[in-house]
């Protein structure tokens, strides 16, 4: 099998991943800050470890802001849903993942809010443009994608935050397909909400996010429940993390994440990002010349910065054919729609969606090689 779905979820995990999964589930299973025995008190302190190797890797002031969740979507509805009043509008890119247009229909749809989709420009300036131009006197926050999970496309994000702060406005970043890939900071980037995907980039098991909160502002809850502290009070605590982390912790999937953001570290994000870059920029040049295949990103643009994804097509077939054709020769790729309509619309690839090619830091050159002579047979058949 030869994987190349990475944009969905990052296969195969790390060793030293793995190996903290299971150490985790022998040495760190009790609930963790809710007894005083030993292994209550060890499990507290992993989960303290993991947040704080977290709050280093992001540059949030503390631990205590580094948030666990479900996964990245779970977290993008806490800042959405925490965020949202009566009356107000938000603003969104044309590239958006359904994590954020969701929420966001459902709250407009309820009568309660109302939001707007900027149209990501030919350079960053002209992208900055258009967010400027939809910000209106109710307008609460910018909430953008940090890349597109379809085409790869980096925003600028801190040419963003600046736009938004220098009106008043909050900022938010989905960081699903850069964590890991790119280097972010939560204070010099001005990100003030920043939802984390751990099972990409990070490497971590699926089933873990994180929200890091860069803000003072006070984010409503959308669960409440028993957090092991102030328990006596039938109010939600109002301080971090214990404010959104309701109920028994995932710490076996804490554990692996914590072991994730070790693995990259040890890499560095820059070595990682590069060597996907080098597979992906090899590959768009060996298809660019292929008869009947079609491409819609350039990751070797001069304008643009992408993260290594590259969305194709093969002339002829609906996207998801091309994938089985694939799946037949034991490659994995991920085709259709993405989760991200608007995005295949601004692609103009909303008839028959896309196949996303996306390696990872196991990827190798002849892998890539492999998925050519795949391709080439397809392509040379229609």
């Amino acid at each position: 099998m030869i994987y190349f779905d990475n944009s969905a979820t990052s296969f195969p995990k790390p060793k030293s991943v793995i190996d903290a999964v299971n150490k985790s589930l022998v040495s760190y299973s009790a609930n963790s800050g809710r007894g005083g025995y030993e292994l209550s008190k060890n499990t507290a302190a992993e989960v303290f470890a993991a947040r704080q190797t977290a709050a280093d890797f992001f540059n949030a002031d503390g631990a205590e802001n580094v948030v666990f969740t479900h996964n990245c979507t779970a977290s993008l509805n806490y800042i959405i849903k925490g965020l949202a009043e009566e009356n107000d509008h938000f603003i969104v890119s044309c590239l958006e993942h359904n994590a954020v247009i969701r929420p966001l229909e459902r709250l407009k749809r309820e009568g309660k809010i109302s939001y707007s989709i900027a149209e990501v420009g030919e350079s960053d300036e002209k992208t900055v443009e258009s967010f400027k131009s939809k910000i209106r006197k109710n307008t609460k926050a910018i909430i953008t994608t940090h890349a597109s999970n379809v085409t790869g496309e980096v925003l600028p994000v801190k040419m963003l935050a600046e736009l938004a702060h220098s009106y008043g406005l909050l900022f938010a970043v989905d960081a699903a397909q850069t964590s890991g890939v790119l280097k972010l900071d939560v204070k010099e980037q001005g990100i003030d909400f920043l939802a984390v995907a751990a099972h990409k980039g990070l490497y971590a098991p699926m089933g873990i996010g994180l929200m890091i909160i860069n803000s003072n502002y006070p984010l409503k809850t959308t669960v409440e429940g028993g957090t092991g502290s102030v328990s006596e009070s039938p109010v939600q605590p109002d301080f971090l993390p214990d404010r959104f982390e309701s109920g028994t912790l995932s710490v076996p999937l804490i554990s692996g994440a914590k072991a994730g953001v070790e693995f990259v570290n040890r890499l560095c994000v820059d070595n990682i990002r590069a060597h996907e870059h080098e597979l992906i920029s090899y590959l768009y040049g060996e298809l660019r010349e292929m008869k009947n295949l079609l491409l819609y990103t350039d990751p070797e643009s001069k304008s643009k910065s992408f993260v290594p994804i590259l969305p194709l097509n093969v002339r002829g077939l609906h996207s998801e054919e091309t994938a089985e054709l694939l799946a037949a020769d034991g490659i994995c790729v991920r085709a259709g729609f993405h989760c991200a309509f608007s995005a295949h619309k601004f692609c103009k690839t909303d008839s028959v969606g896309a196949v996303r090619i996306s390696p990872s830091v196991f990827t190798r050159k002849k892998d890539v090689n492999l998925l050519l002579n795949s391709l080439f047979k397809i392509a040379k058949s229609q």
